[in-house]
C-alpha cells in the first residue's frame, strides 16, 4: 500500500466560524441545496454525527459516481477543524483502500479565512494515482467550497 498525500488552500471572504458551520456542521443539509448536480442526498447510517459516525454521500446526476462512505475522525468546533475517510463507494475506483481528509478554516489577514485541507490517498497494492486524478479533485473540492461561498454571501444572515 502506498500513500499519496496532497494539500491545498482556498482563500474566501467569509470568516472561519461562519464557514465552518455551513460547510461542515450543516453540510448535509446545506450542499444538496448549493451543489445538487454534485450531491444529492446525505444519509447518516451510525452515530450522531461525531467522530465514528457513518455517513451515505450520494453524488448528483453531474457526478461520475454514485455513492461513498464517510467514517467521521474528528471534529474541533473550537478550533474550526473536521476529519473523515472515505472507506466505501464507487469514487475509490477499485484502487484505493481509503482517502482521509483533514480540513481546517483559519482567520485569514483580510478579516475572510483560508481553508487549509489535506488529503490522503491510501492505494492497494502498487496502483499509482495519476496527476489528473488529483488536479480533478481538487478543482471539485475547490468548485464546493466556492458554492458555499457565493450562497453564504447571498444570504448573509445564515449561519450567525
Amino acid at each position: 500500500m502506498g500513500v499519496v498525500t496532497y494539500e491545498m488552500e482556498v482563500a474566501t471572504s467569509i470568516s472561519p466560524a461562519k464557514m465552518f458551520k455551513a460547510f461542515v456542521l450543516d453540510a448535509d443539509n446545506l450542499f444538496p441545496k448549493v451543489v445538487p448536480q454534485a450531491i444529492k442526498s446525505t444519509e447518516l447510517l451510525e452515530g450522531d454525527g461525531g467522530p465514528g459516525s457513518i455517513k451515505k454521500i450520494t453524488f448528483g446526476e453531474g457526478s461520475q459516481f454514485k455513492y461513498v462512505k464517510h467514517k467521521v475522525e474528528g471534529i474541533d468546533k473550537e478550533n474550526f477543524s473536521y476529519s473523515y475517510s472515505v472507506i466505501e463507494g464507487d469514487a475509490l475506483m477499485n484502487t484505493l483502500e481509503k482517502i482521509s481528509y483533514e480540513t481546517k478554516f483559519v482567520a485569514a489577514p483580510d478579516g475572510g479565512s483560508i481553508c487549509k485541507s489535506t488529503s490522503k490517498y491510501y492505494t492497494i497494492g502498487d496502483i499509482e494515482i495519476k496527476e489528473e486524478q488529483i488536479k480533478a479533485g481538487k478543482e471539485r473540492a475547490s468548485g464546493m467550497y466556492k458554492a458555499v461561498e457565493a450562497y453564504l454571501l447571498a444570504n448573509p444572515d445564515v449561519y450567525n
